[in-house]
């Protein structure tokens, strides 16, 4: 078996036991306030790194590019309540044109 087999089993492995200990957590401690709020919390802040890292670098270098401006677009749209789907075909639309404008 190679290592990489190696790796996706040992990966698959640890993702069933993670799954598996949330089933195992006792109720009471998942109904507390405190640590709803904390899990929420972890959710949002995961997702703003994905989003950070995806945006904002190319390999190992930071990059301003078309992608940060439609990203500031959207931010902004979302702060104004748009639709998402407006949201997310105006980020596309500015990422777009500053491309074809040879901006990113």
């Amino acid at each position: 078996m190679s290592l990489a087999w190696v790796a996706v089993l040992a990966s698959a492995t640890i993702a069933f036991l993670l799954k598996l200990s949330g089933h195992a957590l006792p109720r009471r401690l998942l109904d507390d306030r405190r640590v709803r709020e904390v899990l929420a919390a972890v959710t949002i802040a995961l997702l703003a790194a994905l989003v950070a890292v995806q945006t904002l670098t190319t390999g190992t270098s930071l990059v301003l590019d078309a992608r940060t401006v439609a990203l500031v677009v959207a931010a902004v749209l979302l702060w104004r309540r748009a639709p998402f789907i407006v949201v997310v075909i105006a980020g596309a639309v500015v990422a777009a044109v500053l491309r074809a404008l040879g901006w990113g």
